[in-house]
């Protein structure tokens, strides 16, 4: 990022045309730049209707909305400014040129008004990464989890604990200067053991959901597998509404991995067609894909084993330890009455079975029903706390500081060697919510924002 001191502006509404464009100016010099381009200040957080001019010409370029917030009861927690414009491309032009031209104003670097937000402590880091995630959720169960996190789900929390690994460290540091002392209480040693015991254990728990948190951000991996010519790429045209597979009666038609995003009634799903599996085959083309048909399954939530309902008692291969697989019997169209039976009374003493016609469509409306379900098992309604790698490592670290906290006291390794691991322990927490030592992850954040937020 340039300079701390420097007043920045950017379009922060979406790509033009549009309805409306919102150009914001953070800094020292928003008010400046505002009563140059509308010739008066508004009163603080009112919108007002203004002409907006070229500073440098005195030619007007659109009647606006001006709005001024002054510091630090803002959103980057600066002096802020705000035009709401027509969004044609030309007046935005017109504008962003003119704000380029006055003295001291620059064109804001991607995340800097986040960053200034954080810097000016509007918001801590756990809710930077949840804005991040915020924009970029594509279902409603990302956008709710997102929305919590900002609103300081985990920050909050983060903060209560780290006042916590404060007073333990308190209690120790207290014993180890003041124990000549007559007035200090005996015992200092048990009591911060008192506060880190449970509150190791409240971190545990909060990391016991980390992994659904994290799964909600990228989406549920569910493979479509299963031997060749068993309807796998129709099933996945099918759930995804869409030609995306290549259909093909010639066996080995899928070769690679085809992947499709979707929304599943508000959940989010990375849908996988793989090529079919089978004993061996002589093609070095069809041997890669099938390897990575096997890979893919082995990373997945759920596997739909796919095969033709004519052939419901093939074996299907092992999978990976913990992935979930279900049995689909495609081709139910083609299969006789005098069959049907037998295929019904499977899918009763086989749980996870279902029988479909990928090419009609019977069956698929309870298929993706169930899938909807295993979502919201796998998810649940409880918001995760923890949602990014980053802060299941900085909270398994301060796990691990705690309870090496609590094994060196009770081997009365020192009460130095307690208080150091207490400090890292509080330390971490600060690192978590952008309190201490964040300087070499900020810029990995805030590259990924866009202009303009």
């Amino acid at each position: 990022m340039s300079g701390a001191n420097d007043t920045i502006f950017a379009l922060s509404s979406g790509r033009p045309p549009a309805a409306i464009a919102v150009v914001r100016v953070s800094g020292p010099r928003s008010r400046a730049a505002l009563e140059a381009l509308i010739g008066r200040l508004p009163e603080p957080r009112k919108a007002a209707l203004a002409n907006v001019r070229d500073p440098a010409t005195g030619e007007p370029i659109d009647q606006a909305l001006a709005l001024w917030f002054p510091g630090p009861r803002s959103e980057t927690g600066e002096d802020v400014a705000e035009l709401q414009l027509h969004g044609g491309h030309a007046v935005i032009a017109a504008v962003l040129a003119a704000l380029g031209r006055i003295e001291g104003l620059r064109l804001a670097e991607p995340g800097e008004f986040t960053r200034r937000a954080f810097e000016h402590g509007q918001l801590d880091l756990t809710q930077v990464e949840a804005l991040a995630d915020l924009i970029g959720a594509e279902t409603e169960a990302q956008r709710r989890q997102a929305f919590q996190q900002m609103r300081g789900l985990l920050g909050d929390r983060a903060e209560a604990w780290r006042a916590r690994a404060i007073e333990a460290l308190a209690q120790v540091e207290a014993a180890i200067d003041f124990s000549d002392e007559g007035d200090v209480p005996k015992d200092l040693i048990g009591r911060a053991l008192a506060i880190a015991r449970p509150l190791a254990h409240e971190i545990n728990a909060a990391l016991a959901g980390a992994e659904r948190g994290e799964r909600l951000r990228d989406g549920l991996w569910i493979v479509i597998a299963g031997p060749p010519n068993a309807g796998k790429s129709t099933l996945l045209n099918r759930i995804a509404r869409r030609e995306a597979a290549i259909v093909s009666p010639i066996a080995g038609t899928t070769r690679d991995v085809i992947e499709v995003h979707l929304d599943l009634n508000g959940y989010p799903v990375n849908l996988i067609d793989t090529a079919g599996i089978r004993e061996s085959s002589d093609d070095p083309i069809e041997r890669e894909g099938m390897r990575r048909a096997r890979e893919q399954a082995a990373r997945a939530n759920l596997v739909l084993w796919v095969v033709d309902a004519a052939a419901a008692d093939a074996p299907a291969p092992p999978l990976a330890s913990g992935v979930t697989r279900w049995t689909v019997l495609n081709k139910m169209d083609l299969v006789s009455p005098q069959q049907l039976p037998r295929l019904e009374w499977q899918l009763k003493t086989r749980p996870g079975s279902h029988l479909i016609s990928a090419t009609t469509g019977a069956g698929l409306d309870a298929l993706i029903d169930a899938v909807v379900a295993f979502a919201e098992r796998t998810f649940t309604l409880e918001p995760a706390l923890v949602t990014r790698e980053r802060q299941r490592n900085v909270l398994t670290g301060v796990v691990q500081s705690l309870v090496e906290s609590q094994r060196l006291a009770e081997q009365a390794a020192g009460e130095e060697l307690v208080a150091e691991q207490l400090r890292l322990a509080a330390s971490g927490l600060g690192r978590l919510t952008g309190r201490v030592d964040v300087e070499d992850i900020l810029d990995v954040i805030f590259r990924d924002f866009c202009i303009g937020k």
